[in-house]
């Protein structure tokens, strides 16, 4: 009798085992996941008001990303942990077999790019964050700013070593939020598409007649991910209303920087707006806020995925 129960724990052991080895290990951004495949463009809301709650609330609805925005709200980072926290679906984890958010969380910084962004962005990316979009970034100096400060310093011999990363070791959060051990979580927690195998984004948004300007540099600094362009700062940059062929220009000339240098370009927009923006070269969008899936937000997600 105990030969036949070793014999059967032997074979669970190793159906567990083999069950492992076939199962490779799948995307933890999802973002990264649709702009590698293009099936359909990332879609995404602004988070204003980061509550458990909240979390909770958009991680079941149907967009990719949620914006968690630090820049025109104060900047409280346990507010952060407890919006994460509430993003957290245990059921979802255990149906789909796997730790990839359904919606993937991402801050906006309250320091614009050519301000001291490495503190806060350790602060974020330490509570487990996927990503994080710098405000008006004008130039390459304020890009490689935030690059440095995303990636930690790479292994002796690393093809991928510059720009050297300056993101100081405290990650003990962020490995549990991510599921990860520490190993494997320092080797995910890179900017992609600078490491393939990276699951951190960095969008650097360009807002200003200066950001334009430098355009093509900022698009092909090593370590950007995409460009988010805002629209309104923009048109108040050159002293002209949001409606003024001016800043269309202005907006195509970075659409054209990001697809010479293969980056991914977005923007916000409403539903009028999708289906031009994607035709335009715009392959991920915020299509509005958290304050409730809107008719407009929900109309916007449809038209979206239909391109």
């Amino acid at each position: 009798m105990m030969r036949v129960v070793a014999a059967c724990l032997l074979v669970c052991f190793l159906a567990k085992t083999v069950s492992a080895e076939e199962q490779k290990p799948g995307r933890l951004n999802k973002v990264i996941e649709l702009l590698e495949s293009r099936r359909q463009p990332p879609l995404g809301v602004f988070a204003f008001n980061p509550t458990p709650r909240s979390g909770a609330s958009i991680a079941s609805s149907a967009v990719d990303f949620v914006i968690v925005d630090m820049e025109h709200t104060p900047y409280d980072p346990a507010r952060l942990e407890g919006y994460l926290l509430g993003m957290i679906d245990k059921r979802r984890i255990v149906s789909t077999g796997s730790l990839q958010p359904a919606v993937t969380p991402l801050v906006r910084l309250p320091a614009n790019g050519r301000e001291q962004v490495e503190y806060l962005i350790k602060q974020v990316l330490d509570l487990g964050v996927f990503g994080v979009v710098v405000p008006h970034v004008g130039n390459r100096e304020d890009a490689l700013a935030a690059v440095r400060a995303m990636r930690y310093a790479q292994p002796e011999g690393s093809a991928i070593s510059v720009p050297e990363g300056h993101r100081g070791v405290g990650y003990g959060w962020a490995v549990r939020y991510w599921g990860l051990t520490a190993r494997d979580y320092v080797a995910k927690a890179d900017l992609w598409p600078l490491n393939p195998d990276g699951e951190l984004l960095l969008w650097c948004m360009i807002e200003s007649r200066e950001g334009v300007e430098h355009a093509d540099e900022i698009a092909a600094t090593p370590g950007v991910s995409g460009i988010f362009l805002g629209p309104s700062d923009l048109a108040v940059s050159l002293g002209v209303t949001e409606d003024h062929p001016k800043v269309e220009h202005a907006i195509q000339r970075v659409v054209d920087a990001c697809k010479k240098s293969g980056v991914a370009c977005g923007t916000l927009t409403g539903s009028a707006g999708v289906a031009r923006r994607l035709e335009q070269g715009f392959r991920f969008l915020a299509v509005g806020s958290d304050s409730g899936i809107s008719a407009g937000v929900q109309r916007s997600l449809e038209i979206g995925r239909k391109k």
